[in-house]
């Protein structure tokens, strides 16, 4: 009996993980969210303001000495900005065409890391 009661045990202390674990990819922000191999990213794009939001296994990034670069397309328009760390996020400051369907790549370089690239769309 009490291998059971233990095995039980142990099998609801594990299964909480899965529903509670560091990787929370939902949008904390109100943006898009993207996994990522070498980080995840949530893009939170305006017609002004774009902000690319970096996490290393559910927790912000350290962003001090990180760069990076944002592509949206729009049809045939390409549209470039600069990012740059703004406290707990990179963001580009513009004007941005953002609607339904524009697609975008973000190229992020956290210090002393490689680059790495997250493709969104806007829904």
């Amino acid at each position: 009996m009490k291998a059971k009661t233990l095995a039980l045990s142990v099998l609801l202390a594990f299964s909480g993980f899965a529903f509670a674990g560091p990787d929370d990819h939902t949008p904390k922000h109100g943006g898009i969210f993207v996994e990522g191999k070498a980080a995840d990213v949530e893009v939170v794009a305006k017609p002004e303001l774009i902000q690319v939001y970096v996490y290393d296994h559910g927790k912000p990034a350290k962003l001090d000495g990180a760069k990076g670069k944002l592509t949206l397309l729009n049809g045939n328009q390409k549209t470039e900005a600069e990012l740059a760390p703004a406290g707990d996020k990179l963001e580009a400051k513009g004007s941005f065409k953002v609607a339904k369907g524009t697609k975008g790549i973000a190229l992020v370089t956290l210090a002393g890391k490689p680059a790495f690239t997250a493709r969104f769309e806007v829904k």
